[in-house]
Parts: C-alpha cells; structure tokens; sequence
C-alpha cells in the first residue's frame, strides 16, 4: 500500500501598511522586502538580497508603530497589523546620523570614482543627508590596496557594509576577506597568502554599494552616465548567465551581472564578465563579397545571396556552425541539411567547470558556448574536426567559424566555400560568397543553456557596415532555396523555429520576457 501523498501547507500570508499602503506578502518575509511590494524604498547598505542579512549598516532603521525603538528593517519580520513609517521624522534624524557618521572619514571622491552616477552613498546623501559637515578633523587615509584577480580596495571609501566578506564566506565559500581592526580604524582585510583569485570573486565589485572595490579592468575607462545598457544572455559558457551589456561610443566597455532567480540569481563569473573584447574586434567583413575570377570583390545583398543559392543547389552542403550562434540562426541553417542530404557539426570549446558553491546549479560550465543546447536540439552534432566528413563534391557552408587549430587545407577539397561570419579568415580568401553577420551584441534572439531555458538577449550595439543579422540573412538564403520569404524580425525568426520544432513549441519572444522559459521535456517543465 502506498504512503498517501502530502501537500505543503500554503504560506501564511501577513497584512501590514507601509507608509499609508496596505501590502499583503508572504510570512517571513522582512519589512525592507515588503517595502518593495508596496514602492516604497527603504536605504540601506549592508542588506543584499542574495546574502546572508547582518544588520550591520543601521540605515535602514524604520519606525514601526507600538514598537519601543527604531527596527532595522532588513532583520525585523512583517507581522499582522504592522503600520510602518520609512520617511517618520524620528526614522529621517536616524538615518541622517547614520550617513554623517559614514561621512566622516569618507573623501570627496566623487569626481574621480568610478562608482559617482551609480553610488548608493551619493544617491541617499542627497536624499536624507546633512546639508554640510560638521567635523572639522583632517580625514583618515589608507593607501589602495591590489586585491589580486580583477579586484582593487579603495580603503577610504569603504562603509565596511561586510557585504564582500559575506560573499566569499557564504556563497564563493572561499574566506579570503575578514574586517580587519577596530573602531575608526576598521577596513576590509585580506587574509595573509590569499588573493581574490577565486573564478567567482569579482562579484565583490557588483556588490559594493560604494566605490572601494573597483574592477581593475575598467578602471577610470567610462563614467555611469555615459554608457548604453541593454539586457543580454553571457555567451561564454552554456550556463547562460544574465547579464548588462554596457557601451559607449558603439563600444562593450563592461558587462554586469543581471538577476534571475532561475539561472545565476545576482552573480556572474570572472571568465563571462571579462571575456568580452571579442564582441569588439575591428577585423570584421563588413560588405557582401563574391568571388570574380580569382579575388573576392563586394557586391550588394540581393547578387551575393543569389550566388550562394545558386552554389547550394544540386550539391551536398556540409554546414559547420558556431554554438554561440542563436537559436533563430541555428533553426535556419539546419532547414539547409535536408534539402542536400549534407551534414550539420558544431565544435565546442571546452574548459574546466567553475561551480559557485553557495548557489545551487550555478557554474561557469565545460562547455564554453551560450547555444550547444540549442544547437543540439536543432540536429547539430559536437565533431572536433568537423572538416572530417567533407567530400571533394560538397558545398562547405560555415556559419561563424573560424576553424582555428584544425587542418584548414581541407577546406580546399569542397566544390565550394560559403562564408557566413563576422570576420574573414585567410583560410575563408578562397570562398565563393562571404555573407557578413552581426555578432551576437549587435542582434536581437535567444539562446538555450543548459538547463533548457530559453533566453532572449537584445541588441546592444550597431554592426558594422551593412552587416545584417544571422537570422536575417539565413532568413532570406533560406527563402531562395524554397523555404518561407525570409524575415524582417527576430520575433518573426523565433516564431517560425516554434511552429516547427516540437522542442520550442509553444514559446513565443512575448511569454519568454526577460527571464526564460523552459524547452519542452527539460527538467522543470515550463
């Protein structure tokens, strides 16, 4: 006989107001994340969501009606019938005493820091702050200090909010940093013979409400106010990490972790975040070219795509295909395969897995590709030497793939070379037709990770020339070749890969958002 299934007993849900507003949220659940349910925010420096609470800062210290004393509101429970006041005169004196302490010692970088634009200390001193200073004492100074990996500590601007401590304490579980000292003599310490070297340390940096802990890789290179943002999937590994791509100028000059619950929480690995100046390459094909006697010369789009129609036809086409292409593209080029009875390969770089222990299936993974999931869904196969299989009458067809590190004479041996790719390698001089794409920061579309979730990543940069998106121009190939008119939107793209591949059914750009769904028969449905 078998044991009869239980149930979880439904949260208890917990009624309160919050300046005037009534918010129902679950039991447990602490006035500060209440707060937010209501639109109310509540400053504070020490209290990150993805860490352990301390309550160490005390600005974020609210009045709650009936209770003795101010409470921080990052360690005090919601309970039934609370009435809470965030902007009470007696909670504005404290938190007003709390930034002149911080003030005290801290210098008036603001016109040299790399955080001015984007500092919670700026931001709430103008908000709650004293109009001037009153300590007329000389400032206390420490030097900078290398952290080690891409890290650097700006002592004299430090809070000592321990949120950097409790990072690599709790989540990275690699204790390299402690408060070191007491008193006003207090700053972030490193433990002697350790470094941040740690894959996952730079998020110390994300973390810092101030401007002590700095990337040394972006170090005085762009000011807060000057960059573009868009949201974006990391491409350097099949975890599929959210992330910021900020650019100035038409440039990547960082990239940041953006949260998602489902995927990498707040975090991002050292590896995704500076691996990026690839997405910025100035060797990049930036007009269609076809080939005339015995060079390449540059033709408009309408004559090159009809040159590599005409080349495909009636021949085996052996398509070699970047796993970090998108799902879009990737869809695309495998509708080519059947048609010509050819093959469809990726090659996937490989590396050693980087797990963040404090986080559950989170890792920088083996795979160092945004889309072999994908990419496996839609028929491709690993090979590492896809040149293998190609026969002396093949059409070779490679989709952003530079073939490093293999036989490239090979390549000599197909009828016919087609380029699709952001860059002309010397191997690629002797190609037929060279279809010039934009990378994946300068086009819209999805990626799979690993878990099966697919993501959409936007636009974050302009291609070069009249390079045109990869989904785009497989789209309008493809179209010549017999298969649909082509597509003027990602959207479009995406919705014909969803109507045909029982794995994407279902999915649309719109119930996708910004945080991924499942593929069908991934572990966690939908």
């Amino acid at each position: 006989m078998s044991a009869p299934a239980t149930t979880a007993p439904p949260t208890r849900q917990i009624n309160l107001t919050i300046e005037g507003r009534q918010v129902t949220v679950p039991e447990g659940t602490s006035i500060l994340e209440a707060a937010k349910y209501a639109g109310v925010l509540v400053p504070h420096y020490c209290y990150h969501p993805g860490l352990p609470v301390a309550g160490v800062c005390r600005m974020c210290l609210v009045e709650v009606e009936k209770a003795p004393k101010l409470a921080p509101s990052c360690a005090t429970s919601v309970a039934d019938g609370q009435v809470v006041h965030v902007y009470s005169e007696k909670a504005l004196e404290a938190r007003k005493g709390v930034l002149e302490l911080l003030l005290i010692n801290h210098p008036l970088d603001c016109p040299i820091c790399d955080q001015a634009g984007e500092c919670e200390l700026q931001d709430y001193t103008y908000m709650e702050g004293r109009a001037d200073s009153r300590n007329r004492e000389p400032k206390r100074f420490n030097p900078v200090e290398d952290f080690g990996g891409d890290v650097m500590y700006v002592p004299n601007r430090c809070i000592l909010c321990t949120r950097c401590v409790r990072f690599m304490d709790t989540i990275a579980e690699d204790p390299v940093l402690n408060v070191s000292e007491r008193g006003d003599r207090a700053v972030i310490g490193k433990f002697e013979g350790h470094d941040l070297t740690h894959p996952w340390a730079g998020n110390v940096i994300d973390l810092c409400p101030v401007g002590a802990l700095l990337s040394k890789d972006s170090l005085n290179k762009v000011r807060a106010w000057e960059v573009d943002r868009a949201a974006s999937v990391c491409p350097n590994c099949t975890q599929g990490c959210n992330m910021i791509v900020e650019t100035r100028d038409n440039v990547i000059v960082r990239l940041r972790p953006r949260s998602n619950d489902s995927v990498n929480r707040f975090f991002m690995c050292d590896y995704g975040r500076l691996n990026y100046r690839w997405m910025n390459r100035t060797d990049r094909v930036e007009q269609p070219l076809v080939r005339r006697g015995d060079g390449l010369f540059v033709t408009d789009w309408e004559s090159a795509l009809q040159a590599a129609a005409a080349a495909i036809r009636g021949s085996r086409v052996n398509v070699i295909a970047s796993p970090t292409l998108s799902n879009e593209a990737l869809h695309l080029l495998a509708l080519i395969v059947p048609k010509t009875g050819g093959t469809s390969t990726m090659r996937v770089a490989r590396g050693e897995a980087a797990p963040l222990p404090g986080v559950p299936d989170l890792a920088r993974r083996e795979d160092l590709a945004a889309n072999v999931r994908g990419a496996e869904l839609l028929g491709f196969s690993r090979s590492d030497n896809p040149l293998a299989t190609l026969g002396s009458g093949d059409v070779l067809l490679v989709a952003d793939e530079e073939l490093a590190g293999l036989d490239q004479s090979s390549v000599g041996k197909a009828k016919a070379l087609i380029v699709v790719g952001t860059t002309l390698p010397a191997w690629a001089m002797g190609a037929a037709v060279v279809l010039p794409i934009a990378n994946f920061a300068e086009e819209e579309g999805t990626f799979t990770n690993v878990q099966g979730r697919v993501q959409r990543f936007m636009q974050a940069k302009a291609a070069p020339g009249i390079a045109r998106p990869s989904w785009y121009v497989l789209g309008d190939l493809v179209a010549l070749l017999g298969e649909g008119k082509g597509y003027y939107m990602a959207s479009e793209a995406f919705a014909a890969l969803a109507s045909s591949s029982p794995a994407f059914g279902g999915l649309s750009y719109d119930t996708l958002a910004l945080k991924g769904r499942m593929v069908a028969g991934a572990e966690g449905g939908r």
